[in-house]
């Protein structure tokens, strides 16, 4: 593995510019290390596979839903990794508590639902960088919508999720966690 590589370049700075708000996790801390808890139980891997906590404020006025990811761009394929996304969630959410990413949902509010990921599980998938890679960033994102109902359900992927939520995007808040095995 070339642990020289550049790393891709941050997800949203490559979309139009939107409001930020402010997304704050008691599992991290912007910028550092995930723990165990967030990293994969599989390949190799024997962490916790759990989403983490995460809350946030100041979302922009007209938001009427919200919808939640994590991507992940330095992973080695053309197009990333994605490990959650859940849309459907209400306007008046600010908070996810660790484990809400478990395969059935049951700790997400009325109405949300996680799409399939890259792992091709409707859950939260953790960190799991091919060992001696680069640091991996694993960027959670809060979008918040100008609309509860994307016209979409849980047969499609995250990317076609993404799709759908990025045009109604009226603000956005982004965590990142780093994680190097």
């Amino acid at each position: 593995m070339d642990l020289t590589r550049p790393t891709a370049p941050a997800p949203y700075d490559l979309l139009p510019p939107t409001a930020t708000f402010e997304v704050t996790s008691e599992s991290f801390t912007d910028g550092d290390d995930l723990p165990e808890a967030q990293v994969f139980d599989d390949w190799g891997f024997s962490g916790g596979n759990l989403s983490p906590q995460l809350s946030w404020s100041g979302a922009p006025e007209g938001t009427k839903g919200y919808a939640v990811s994590c991507f992940d761009p330095d992973a080695p394929t053309p197009a990333g990794f994605w490990h959650w996304t859940v849309v459907g969630l209400p306007a008046d959410t600010t908070s996810l508590p660790e484990g809400a990413g478990v395969e059935g949902g049951a700790q997400l509010p009325e109405g949300a639902f996680m799409t399939a990921t890259d792992y091709g599980t409707k859950a939260f998938g953790g960190a799991a960088p091919p060992q001696g890679d680069i640091a991996h960033r694993y960027v959670f994102a809060v979008h918040a919508l100008d609309t509860d109902d994307l016209g979409i359900d849980d047969s499609v992927s995250c990317t076609v999720a993404a799709f759908n939520y990025l045009q109604h995007t009226i603000g956005r808040a982004v965590i990142t966690g780093m994680y190097r095995s």
